[in-house]
């Protein structure tokens, strides 16, 4: 059955779709049989290493053990992932692991925050948390863990969906056609999956942008409590400004543990142990996780326009709602603490410098002209098959027309450029676009009722603001979009009526029921634009605008999806499918690296840094003119035990390749042990969105050593430090193994 409802979303692109066409496009159906293809040594020139694989096909084989290895799991707000719904905190997704039989999980303290319930008169996340006994645990808010328990290829089944009819189509058709039935299969399979286990659910989720499909089982825990999590100071030390540097100095670490529904610790036979003597220099080590997204599979015509069009708008919504978000936070610390906005504000900064290093990665001619390369290279061996050059022969041109329509499309898409974001976005803009869109909806006939269900819960979803925060937020976008349209513009002139953006503002703050919760609820169900709300003549010409571009990016997106499985499936018959990893779509990945330095600004950064280098930075900084408080230290750390051991290693770099998602990823040596857990890459290593590169790109972590001496000698956290002792190994090398494990 068609759906009579269009997801709102984010822009650009608008579309909102359980698979975004970056990283995952449902696919066409398999080639025909057809005669041997050449199959060049690489797709994207020599390497080492495969970039990470999907479980369970191992990358490096030869370097893993023989045994299965215990699954990680996702860790996720209870909210998570949709688009357009202020609670929704896509940045909140991250991974994390077992590290004991009774339930022990190890994330980042970064990925904590939002978890961490204070009671009245505390301030866990400044002030750090330890449970020094089981029921003093304390339950996380809206958090639930996705623990990862079986992976199978369900290919065949998403295909065997897909009749004719759907294959005749246009291209925009069949894309359709396959998210329906990918989520025709995952419904089923929850069914089946429940019917077993009601915790259980199924994902299926779409790998090398559609060409292959697999159904991850996960079985869900909602009762996930805090054991410890060291003071802010310590998890994010060195504030914005260490972020994505190295040589780093942070424990961003924090453990949880999960519970069944009856209140006892989950009992877990598959745990990742902690090493106990970490990893040497030049060691093999793992990341296991769930990277986000990356475009290693995207063709050079996209990546032009993510260069020229995409990134450059995205990046300068960034800097302007940075800017706000920041001299709010300066203003009105209160109101700052109340809504959380501090958290948000890291969120946007971190994106802000993300997407810079992307941008910058894309404007380098040699990683364009490797991308350019091969897919040269690709197109070559297509041609050089007939089979395949009547499927495929046309379909890079085909994409590159694509990204012709939306460079045509995109002064106008840049006005609404994060609309629906809640770290971009008016809140009370938002509201006023999902009135004006469930009233619209609700008057068509035959609309199913859970879909105006849904819309309205996405509605009433989106949080209050401080008044004098949305009045900014409300005349930036109606600046953005003036600036971007043009003051003569008619939908400009329809929303403005001659006013300036501040002055309209400033009216729908003072005046509208969209900035109370209580009334907006009321006002959606009594009907949005029959009502005088001053928001209406407002947002009206705007959401016109907004749905009509939403449509016309819905089309584009629609378009690369069956485009990009077109030529994923001509990729996978050029080379081997063990040496093409497919992109990131936010699913369980294992990646293999080394534990190593790099040269950088005429020196070299080391493989390790030790606590010496924390205690330098606090006393460096802190004794400046201008002393920055990002370097200050907590009062139990200012004057250690004396058998604190400074020498310790703190933070670790690897050459792993990893993405955003990945945060909290247990970092493992070849027995499977916890060597360090992942917090983030350096700078370095933003452009391996597009290609991966290890010359000084590093994943780095918080190394497990480091992780035990701050437990034992300034935590005093006995109990936690037994548990993780308990459920080492019983046995270790007096010195160290093949594996390049350091001794005791």
């Amino acid at each position: 059955m068609t759906s009579h409802v269009t997801h709102l979303c984010d822009s650009p692109p608008f579309v909102c779709s359980r698979f975004s066409w970056r990283a995952s496009r449902l696919p066409s159906r398999p080639p025909a049989a057809s005669a041997p293809v050449r199959r060049p040594s690489s797709p994207s020139g020599p390497r080492r290493c495969p970039p990470p694989k999907t479980i369970p096909r191992p990358a490096c084989r030869t370097a893993l053990p023989k045994r299965r290895p215990p699954t990680p799991f996702r860790w996720v707000g209870s909210i998570g992932g949709a688009c357009g719904r202020s609670k929704t905190r896509r940045w909140d997704y991250c991974s994390a692991s077992f590290v004991s039989p009774r339930g022990l999980i190890l994330t980042n303290h970064h990925c904590a925050r939002e978890g961490v319930d204070d009671r009245e008169g505390e301030d866990l996340v400044e002030n750090g948390f330890y449970a020094d006994e089981l029921a003093g645990e304390r339950k996380a808010k809206d958090l639930y863990v996705d623990q990862v328990v079986e992976v199978r290829n369900v290919t065949d089944s998403v295909e065997a969906l897909v009749t004719n009819a759907d294959e005749s189509n246009e291209i925009e058709a069949v894309a359709q056609a396959r998210r329906r039935q990918a989520a025709q299969l995952q419904e089923r399979l929850t069914r089946q999956a429940k019917h077993q286990d009601t915790t259980l659910r199924v994902r299926v989720v779409p790998l090398y942008e559609g060409a292959r499909f697999s159904a991850y089982t996960l079985k869900r825990y909602h009762d996930v409590r805090l054991v410890m999590a060291p003071e802010r100071d310590l998890g994010f030390y060195g504030g914005v400004a260490d972020n994505f540097t190295y040589p780093r100095y942070t424990l961003d670490v924090a453990f949880f543990r999960a519970y069944t529904p009856e209140g006892d610790p989950v009992e877990n036979n598959t745990y990742f142990p902690f090493s106990r003597g970490g990893a040497r220099e030049g060691a093999p080590v793992f990341v296991v996780g769930t990277p986000g997204a990356t475009s290693r599979l995207s063709t050079t015509s996209q990546l032009a326009y993510e260069r020229d069009v995409a990134l450059p708008q995205r990046l300068e919504t960034l800097r302007s709602r940075t800017r706000i978000l920041e001299r709010f936070v300066e203003e009105h610390p209160a109101a700052a603490e109340e809504h959380d906005l501090e958290n948000m504000l890291f969120s946007l900064e971190n994106a802000l410098e993300a997407t810079r290093g992307e941008l910058e990665g894309l404007r380098d001619p040699a990683l364009l002209a490797r991308r350019r390369a091969a897919e040269q290279a690709l197109a070559d061996s297509i041609g050089a098959t007939d089979s395949l050059q009547e499927q495929h022969g046309n379909t890079l041109r085909e994409i590159e027309r694509i990204q012709t329509a939306r460079r045509s499309a995109a002064r106008q898409s840049a006005a609404f450029t994060g609309f629906l974001n809640p770290r971009f976005g008016s809140h009370v803009l938002a509201r006023a676009l999902y009135a004006y869109y469930y009233d619209t909806v609700r008057r068509r006939p035959g609309v199913p009722q859970e879909e105006l269900q849904r819309l309205r819960k996405q509605a009433l979803d989106i949080e209050e603001w401080p008044a004098a925060l949305e009045e900014r937020y409300i005349a930036a976008r109606l600046r953005q979009v003036r600036e971007t349209l043009g003051p003569s513009d008619p939908t400009v002139r329809r929303a403005l009526r001659g006013d300036s953006p501040q002055a309209v503002a400033e009216r729908l703050v003072q005046n509208s029921a969209l900035t109370d919760s209580i009334r907006f609820r009321r006002l959606l169900d009594d009907g949005y634009l029959e009502s005088d709300d001053p928001s209406v003549p407002v947002i009206e010409p705007l959401a016109s605008l907004f749905l009509e571009l939403n449509r016309q990016q819905r089309d584009f997106a629609l378009g690369q999806e069956a485009l990009g499985a077109r030529l994923n499936r001509a990729r996978l018959a050029v080379y081997d499918t063990p040496r093409l990893a497919p992109d990131a779509t936010s699913s369980l990945r294992l990646a293999d690296g080394r534990v190593d330095g790099y040269e950088y600004n005429g020196t070299r950064a080391p493989a390790y840094t030790t606590f010496y280098g924390l205690y330098d930075h606090y006393v460096s900084y802190l004794r400046a003119p201008d002393p920055d408080e990002a370097w200050d230290l907590p009062e139990r750390w200012q004057t250690p035990p004396e058998n604190f051991d400074r020498t310790t290693p703190l933070n670790l770099a690897s050459t792993n390749d990893i993405a955003g998602g990945n945060s909290g990823s247990p970092l493992l040596n070849r027995d499977l042990e916890v060597v360090g857990v992942v917090f983030d890459s350096n700078i370095q290593a933003l452009p391996n969105t597009f290609l991966y590169r290890s010359r000084a790109a590093r994943t780095i972590s918080v190394d497990a050593r480091g992780i035990l001496e701050a437990l034992e000698d300034i935590y005093e956290a006995d109990r936690l430090i037994g548990e993780i002792t308990g459920s080492m190994r019983a046995t270790v090398e007096a010195d160290a193994g093949d594996d390049g494990t350091a001794s005791e």
